[in-house]
Protein backbone atom coordinates (compact mmCIF):
# COMPACT_ATOMS: atom_id res chain seq x y z
CA UNK A 1 0.00 0.00 0.00
CA UNK A 2 1.73 3.65 -1.58
CA UNK A 3 0.59 6.81 -0.65
CA UNK A 4 1.27 9.47 -2.95
CA UNK A 5 1.21 12.62 -0.41
CA UNK A 6 -0.09 16.40 -2.16
CA UNK A 7 1.98 19.02 -2.40
CA UNK A 8 0.20 20.78 0.86
CA UNK A 9 1.88 17.70 3.10
CA UNK A 10 5.01 17.56 4.01
CA UNK A 11 8.04 15.40 1.99
CA UNK A 12 9.24 13.87 5.11
CA UNK A 13 5.74 11.98 5.66
CA UNK A 14 7.07 9.10 3.28
CA UNK A 15 10.40 8.82 5.36
CA UNK A 16 8.47 8.90 8.83
CA UNK A 17 5.77 6.53 7.48
CA UNK A 18 7.86 4.19 5.40
CA UNK A 19 7.71 1.30 7.65
CA UNK A 20 3.79 0.92 7.20
CA UNK A 21 3.85 2.15 3.76
CA UNK A 22 6.62 1.36 2.08
CA UNK A 23 7.29 3.20 -1.94
CA UNK A 24 5.28 5.76 -0.63
CA UNK A 25 6.17 9.05 -2.10
CA UNK A 26 5.42 12.77 -2.32
CA UNK A 27 4.39 14.61 -4.90
CA UNK A 28 7.70 16.68 -5.30
CA UNK A 29 9.78 13.06 -5.00
CA UNK A 30 8.20 11.85 -8.04
CA UNK A 31 8.71 14.68 -10.25
CA UNK A 32 5.13 16.14 -10.05
CA UNK A 33 5.39 19.25 -8.22
CA UNK A 34 3.41 22.10 -9.54
CA UNK A 35 1.51 19.58 -11.20
CA UNK A 36 -2.24 19.68 -12.57
CA UNK A 37 -4.55 17.77 -10.47
CA UNK A 38 -5.25 15.00 -13.30
CA UNK A 39 -1.62 14.55 -13.68
CA UNK A 40 -1.02 13.64 -9.71
CA UNK A 41 -4.42 11.45 -10.68
CA UNK A 42 -3.22 9.97 -13.32
CA UNK A 43 0.04 9.46 -12.25
CA UNK A 44 -1.28 7.82 -8.63
CA UNK A 45 -3.42 5.89 -10.68
CA UNK A 46 -0.97 4.15 -13.15
CA UNK A 47 1.40 3.45 -10.16
CA UNK A 48 -0.69 1.84 -7.79
CA UNK A 49 -0.56 4.74 -5.14
CA UNK A 50 -3.41 6.30 -3.24
CA UNK A 51 -3.31 10.11 -3.03
CA UNK A 52 -3.38 11.88 0.51
CA UNK A 53 -4.31 14.72 0.55
CA UNK A 54 -6.03 17.91 2.95
CA UNK A 55 -7.89 19.64 -0.09
CA UNK A 56 -11.18 19.07 -0.93
CA UNK A 57 -10.08 18.69 -4.94
CA UNK A 58 -8.84 14.99 -5.03
CA UNK A 59 -11.89 14.34 -2.97
CA UNK A 60 -14.43 15.86 -5.28
CA UNK A 61 -12.50 13.87 -8.02
CA UNK A 62 -12.86 10.37 -6.38
CA UNK A 63 -16.42 11.38 -5.52
CA UNK A 64 -16.99 12.28 -9.48
CA UNK A 65 -14.90 9.73 -11.38
CA UNK A 66 -14.60 6.74 -8.69
CA UNK A 67 -11.28 4.83 -8.53
CA UNK A 68 -8.47 4.27 -8.95
CA UNK A 69 -6.82 5.48 -7.54
CA UNK A 70 -8.44 6.17 -4.22
CA UNK A 71 -8.28 9.04 -1.78
CA UNK A 72 -7.50 9.33 1.80
CA UNK A 73 -8.90 13.09 2.67
CA UNK A 74 -7.32 14.42 5.81
CA UNK A 75 -9.76 16.62 7.38
CA UNK A 76 -6.55 18.03 9.65
CA UNK A 77 -6.35 21.96 9.50
CA UNK A 78 -2.85 22.76 9.81
CA UNK A 79 -1.53 20.01 11.70
CA UNK A 80 2.13 19.37 11.69
CA UNK A 81 3.98 16.76 10.10
CA UNK A 82 4.16 14.51 13.49
CA UNK A 83 0.31 14.87 14.00
CA UNK A 84 -0.41 13.89 10.47
CA UNK A 85 2.14 11.01 10.56
CA UNK A 86 0.66 9.62 13.93
CA UNK A 87 -2.77 9.84 12.28
CA UNK A 88 -1.84 7.83 9.28
CA UNK A 89 -0.06 5.34 11.89
CA UNK A 90 -3.20 5.31 14.04
CA UNK A 91 -5.70 4.94 11.09
CA UNK A 92 -3.35 2.67 9.22
CA UNK A 93 -6.04 -0.95 8.98
CA UNK A 94 -9.08 1.70 7.91
CA UNK A 95 -6.37 2.64 5.31
CA UNK A 96 -6.11 -1.28 4.47
CA UNK A 97 -9.72 -1.69 4.37
CA UNK A 98 -10.09 1.25 2.22
CA UNK A 99 -7.53 -0.43 -0.40
CA UNK A 100 -8.72 -3.77 -0.18
CA UNK A 101 -12.51 -2.60 -1.02
CA UNK A 102 -13.50 -2.74 -4.51
CA UNK A 103 -16.65 -0.18 -3.89
CA UNK A 104 -14.61 2.18 -1.80
CA UNK A 105 -13.30 5.17 -3.26
CA UNK A 106 -12.05 7.73 -0.85
CA UNK A 107 -11.52 7.47 3.14
CA UNK A 108 -12.19 10.82 5.35
CA UNK A 109 -9.96 11.12 8.48
CA UNK A 110 -9.98 13.65 10.79
CA UNK A 111 -7.94 14.12 14.49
Amino acid sequence: MKLLFDENLSFRLAGRLADLYPGSVQVRDAGLLGADDAVIWAYAAEHGFLVVSKDTDFYERSALLGAPPKVVWLRVGNASTRTIADLLRREHILIQRLTDDPDATFLPLDL
